[in-house]
């Protein structure tokens, strides 16, 4: 994808000195909403701008890993994409599958990046033998989303090795597997 995700997601870890995605909403003065409103298997979460305000949603039912890949997506959106959605409305995640375009891309690459350090990432590597699947069980993330962030390293240059499978920006789509 493009440096400047990389750069702003390694900008606001280094600035509030935390790669965690609700503390960095909080300190960007972002309502965040843990919602139980949604089924597990279903909304994972969106963001909005209304009058100035920043709103972020995350699915309360989801796995602790999952909710924080979810607010990082969504603080994606918030920071690369603010002006689209404050003249746009609300970025509704589930509705990934039919909108898999330039904004969900940049969303899940920042949210890759904000959440994986790459040299953590580069250490897991090479402590599970470069196994793609291992390191995403390790590092308690989709295969999927780490996909893009060794999509990411490797554009880079800053490594990453081989990726089995495709960057896909409907993992966090409820009707994914369905």
């Amino acid at each position: 994808m493009k440096d400047h995700i990389f750069a702003k997601a390694e900008s606001l870890a280094h600035k509030y000195a935390t790669r965690d995605p609700f503390e960095v909403l909080e300190m960007l003065d972002a309502v965040v909403i843990l919602s139980e409103r949604y089924a597990r298997d279903g909304l994972k979460g969106y963001c909005t701008i209304i009058n100035r305000t920043k709103y972020a949603v995350v699915n309360a039912r989801l796995p602790k890993a999952e909710r924080m890949v979810a607010a990082a997506h969504e603080l994606g959106h918030l920071v690369l994409h603010g002006a689209e959605l404050a003249a746009g409305g609300a970025l509704v995640d589930s509705y990934l599958s039919m909108n898999s375009g330039r904004l969900e891309r940049e969303a899940d690459m920042f949210a890759a990046d904000f959440l994986l350090d790459d040299a953590a990432v580069t250490e897991c590597i090479l402590s599970a033998d470069a196994d793609f699947f291992k390191v995403a069980r390790i590092l308690h993330v989709p295969q999927e989303f780490l996909a893009f962030k060794l999509y990411s390293m490797v554009q880079r240059g800053a490594g990453g090795g081989n990726i089995p499978i495709g960057l896909y920006t409907d993992f966090l789509s409820p009707e994914r597997g369905k």
